[in-house]
């Protein structure tokens, strides 16, 4: 570590190098880099190998749409438009024709590979998801998959005698770590456990800011959010360096080397789920949350690969979480 008198002009938060590394958009993975998701991509994402997502999202939106009378579906960040594809083909022939779909997407590359996919000729293509929600008057039924793990977090790290945040001053080809204190400690619900000394914490400040300026626009419907994480009691379990990793060509790469191939690679870290809850609970009514297990099960066939692999409560079965809300009357 270096320590944090040296050289303070020279620093850049955490939360700050991801945001460059994957949204900035000339050098930004998601603008630049990114191609595809899948196979040829850096990572996979449960909608490319299980049927079975597809199948319980559109089971979802159905009882959903037909409940609030929505007629509108949003998906944020659809990635390669698998998921959005395979859903509407899920979609019995009266919601298929009576929904109207959107995709919520700031990449060009991804927008253009969405676009290939015959079931989305109709979609409309959105760069936020407010601008989403005004197209369907602010009442629409929203999804996601992998959507908020992408978003930049700060990270602390918890010292003998105080929280501490990380920042990074460039050092050649590479980046050196710096702890300097916090002006103050962001809302979240990590502060209100105790933690072993050199814990490491990531806090999804966009999240939050995320979901105020969303539900300004949001007055009827609700949401469905598939995410790497976990409440807060089970969210770094064995985990003591923190969630926080990379993707490049299918390989997870943590430690120093989520610092390199800036837009070249993926970053991401775990979703708290109870910050997710506590942010929304002014205006939205959290229902059910249960693991993508859970989730998938009843859609799920035992005798294909991708399901079992979705399932398995060893793997990604148990490391996504799957969390309902719906707009507060």
């Amino acid at each position: 570590m270096v320590p944090h008198s040296q050289h303070d002009q020279d620093l850049v938060s955490f939360e700050s190098f991801m945001a460059f590394a994957l949204h900035d958009p000339v050098a930004g993975y998601y603008a630049r880099r990114i191609s595809t998701v899948g196979r040829g991509g850096d990572f996979t994402t449960t909608a490319e190998i299980s049927p079975a997502l597809a199948k319980a999202v559109a089971a979802w939106l159905v009882r959903e749409l037909r409940t609030s009378g929505c007629r509108d579906v949003i998906e944020l960040g659809p990635g390669s438009g698998a998921l959005a594809a395979a859903v509407r083909s899920e979609m019995p022939w009266y919601w298929r024709w009576r929904t109207r779909i959107h995709l919520v997407e700031t990449s060009a590359t991804l927008r253009a590979v969405q676009a290939k996919h015959r079931e989305l000729a109709h979609a409309r293509w959105h760069e936020t998801v407010e601008s989403a929600l005004d197209a369907c008057q602010g009442s629409a039924c929203l999804y996601s998959n992998e959507f908020f793990d992408a978003f930049p977090v700060r990270l602390f790290q918890n010292t003998a005698s105080r929280w501490q945040e990380l920042h990074l001053r460039r050092a050649g080809e590479s980046w050196q770590e710096v702890m300097r204190d916090p002006d103050e400690l962001p809302d979240s619900s990590v502060w209100q456990r105790i933690w072993p000394e050199g814990q490491r914490v990531e806090v999804h400040g966009a999240v939050r800011e995320w979901w105020q300026n969303m539900a300004r626009h949001w007055r009827d419907g609700s949401m469905l959010t598939i995410d790497y994480g976990a409440p807060l009691e089970k969210l770094y379990h064995r985990q003591p360096a923190g969630s926080l990793r990379a993707y490049l060509l299918q390989q997870r790469l943590s430690g120093e080397a989520v610092y390199r191939n800036v837009g070249r690679q993926d970053i991401t870290a775990d979703v708290n789920f109870t910050d997710m809850i506590r942010w929304t609970e002014a205006f939205a009514e959290s229902r059910a949350l249960q693991s993508q297990r859970e989730f998938l099960l009843p859609f799920a066939s035992n005798s294909h690969p991708g399901d079992a692999c979705a399932v398995n409560p060893f793997g990604a079965g148990d490391a996504f979480c799957v969390w309902d809300c719906r707009v507060k009357k």
